[in-house]
């Protein structure tokens, strides 16, 4: 047995047992790819699979829009209530959160295994969704930078 498999072999089994399809899907992708010699595709899909997923995701929370489900009345509508302005604002920190966790996931390879263990467990056992890393990883940065902040 190669040993080098096991890592994303328990993943697949977790995302089974927790019975979470994107994650087993993924890992399972991920497995097939390495067994098939198709190595060249790893560097593709950790440089640019990040922005394919979140252009892939942006069409799914577009739809309706497109489908005319959600109109421009609709849209302005949200500004108007307290919880429309309320998830205005938190959408906002959000994206700007999950940013900072791209870029903090550059900076500090050291975290993303962390990041990564703590995405599996969340979307395994507590019915996250895999888009845990980028906003974790913006949370990790804000907490960082406020521990520096304090050390001063």
């Amino acid at each position: 047995m190669n040993w080098e498999n096991l890592p994303i072999l328990i993943i697949l089994c977790l995302s089974v047992i927790g019975n979470n399809h994107s994650v087993s899907i993924a890992a399972l992708i991920l497995l097939l790819i390495k067994l098939l010699g198709f190595h060249a595709w790893f560097p593709y899909i950790e440089d640019h699979g990040i922005t394919i997923g979140i252009t892939i995701l942006t069409l799914a929370v577009l739809t309706p829009i497109a489908q005319g489900r959600i109109s421009t009345v609709g849209i302005l509508e949200a500004f108007k209530t307290p919880i429309g302005l309320v998830a205005i604002l938190v959408g906002i920190f959000v994206a700007w959160t999950a940013a900072q966790g791209v870029f903090f996931m550059k900076e500090s390879p050291e975290a993303v295994t962390a990041l990564v263990v703590g995405t599996i467990v969340g979307v395994c056992f507590f019915q996250g969704l895999a888009v845990g890393p980028l906003i974790a990883g913006g949370m990790v940065s804000l907490i960082v930078s406020a521990i520096g902040l304090f050390k001063n």
